[in-house]
């Protein structure tokens, strides 16, 4: 669960008048799900070592898997329940989450999401005494993490994970600035966690500058979170963007925070579990490795802080939020992120002034969205599909990590893979249509740089799948029906013995 940052992105009004998500917590999100069919609930005893893990794996193998809420953990102390597969390959549960209509297509999701990710909406404090979070406040030798039942998903990995599905506050020592990031924290004992920061983390920019200064890290985590703080948490945002506005926005509401109890820094008021804590420099243990969202074992295990827990704060009966990272479509970083990240990369070219860009998709089974962007466009002048390719490459949101940056023309959907694998088949010729770039922004979680010290540095392919333009008047017309018949059809679809709607064409025979 590796991220890092990103160029601030222009400054957006507040705003105002944005519609307000159904849902206020995790709690409530959780029945909204579940009236849609959307959650399984798992009453039988279940293990949080490698078995939730493996319940969760072998239940998510297809796409429409709902989320699963263990409800019966072996040796738990604490009451607590475990959401796996909160978003996961569902673009349904996605639109629920961020209140859009769950029939959107993939393209209409992406348009919409620009939309309400461009809404900014300041948190708002509440008092202590009103936040569901401090139901229960521990303090001092009362603190034991380990009552919980924090999972440990792979046989391979180094300990049991409380912080996947989580978010993590930090804050910069020298503006103030309250980051939120996704974090995963290995537990160590009753009042220690691990807190893994991959090179080039706010969160780990945040610990180095306080330390440089002397002085400890303060740090806040929450384990059981709603999804749309769980989606912008993994997602990448400027230094001077805050997570927090962005997610009011998208909620239409501002995020409740309160009051800590030991640290500068405020605690979700909404969370499920929170912890409160230090890092001190030079305090440290080892740390992972764990099954990382490219189905491979991320980093060699090694010395990395230790969260010094202060206070915690939960629910009566906390729901812990963990998140499985696997091969597509297992994995939590599925649907939603694609199409979060593929928003932003329109967003991106959008500012740059590259013209005539149409849609763009980064497939999740691709890595889970990072491996491949494909960008659809209506070609304009001489060398404008190579353009789009070299900025889409390079774009913020698309720099790091991505291999394969695919341009196509407009008739072909971008989110469609048979129609993408189409156009490569028939419009791009590969001794002429592919390019290369190296040295690229890449990351340490790569397995195809088996080299560590070669990890940060990547390549990308640029494929150009478009008619080539200097042939555009006289390349093979496509196959297309007339639109009067494709009409006539559409009104006969139920007559003719189909169920449900024609399928949707936008090209005709002209």
């Amino acid at each position: 669960m590796e991220q890092i940052v990103a160029p601030p992105s222009p400054p957006v009004a507040p705003s105002k008048d944005a519609p307000q998500v159904s849902w206020r917590d995790l709690r409530e999100w959780i029945a909204l799900i579940e009236r849609n069919g959307e959650l399984q609930r798992i009453g039988n005893p279940v293990d949080a070592d490698e078995e939730l893990a493996a319940i969760t794996y072998m239940a998510t193998r297809g796409e429409t898997a709902p989320a699963l809420l263990f409800e019966n953990l072996t040796g738990d102390r604490s009451g607590s329940k475990v959401l796996a597969n909160m978003l996961g390959s569902s673009k349904e549960r996605y639109a629920l989450a961020v209140g859009l209509d769950p029939d959107l297509s993939i393209a209409e999701m992406i348009a919409e999401s620009r939309t309400i990710m461009n809404r900014k909406i300041a948190p708002v404090r509440i008092p202590k005494s009103k936040a569901p979070v401090n139901e229960v406040v521990l303090r001092g030798d009362d603190i034991d993490l380990t009552a919980f039942p924090a999972p440990k998903f792979w046989p391979g990995d180094g300990g049991r994970y409380i912080g996947t599905g989580d978010i993590t506050l930090t804050a910069s020592p020298d503006t103030g600035r309250i980051n939120v990031g996704c974090y995963r924290q290995m537990l160590h004992g009753p009042r220690r966690v691990g807190l893994y920061c991959s090179p080039g983390k706010h969160g780990g920019l945040d610990r180095d500058a306080w330390w440089k200064r002397g002085e400890p890290c303060e740090v806040v985590a929450a384990y059981g979170v709603d999804p749309v703080l769980f989606m912008l948490a993994a997602q990448v945002f400027g230094s001077k963007e805050s997570e927090f506005d962005v997610a009011g926005g998208m909620m239409g509401r501002g995020i409740e925070l309160t009051e800590a109890e030991f640290v500068s820094l405020p605690i979700p008021a909404n969370a499920e579990l929170v912890i409160e804590g230090v890092l001190h420099q030079g305090d440290v243990a080892m740390e992972g490795p764990l099954g990382e969202f490219t189905g491979y074992y991320g980093r060699e295990r090694g010395p990395q802080p230790v969260i010094e827990v202060k206070a915690v704060h939960h629910r009566k009966s906390p729901i812990l939020t963990a998140a499985l990272m696997a091969k597509y479509p297992s994995c939590e970083i599925g649907a939603y992120y694609a199409i979060m990240r593929s928003a932003r990369i329109l967003d991106d070219l959008e500012r740059i002034g590259v013209p005539g860009v149409v849609g763009a998709y980064g497939h999740p089974a691709a890595a889970s969205g990072w491996g491949i962007v494909v960008v659809s466009m209506e070609q304009q002048y001489a060398g404008h599909a190579a353009q789009v390719l070299a900025l889409t490459a390079q774009c913020p949101a698309a720099a790091y990590y991505t291999k394969w940056i695919i341009a196509v023309d407009e008739d072909v959907d971008p989110t469609d893979w048979n129609e993408v694998m189409w156009a490569l088949s028939t419009r791009c010729h590969p001794s002429e249509d592919i390019d290369i770039l190296k040295k690229t922004w890449s990351t340490g979680l790569d397995p195809s740089q088996f080299e560590m010290e070669r990890r940060p540095y990547g390549s990308k392919a640029l494929i150009d799948a478009c008619k080539p333009h200097r042939h555009l008047k006289s390349f093979p017309a496509t196959t297309l029906l007339r639109r009067e018949v494709y009409d006539r059809v559409s009104e006969r679809w139920a007559e003719l013995g189909f169920s449900g709607e024609p399928p949707r064409l936008t090209k005709f025979h002209e």
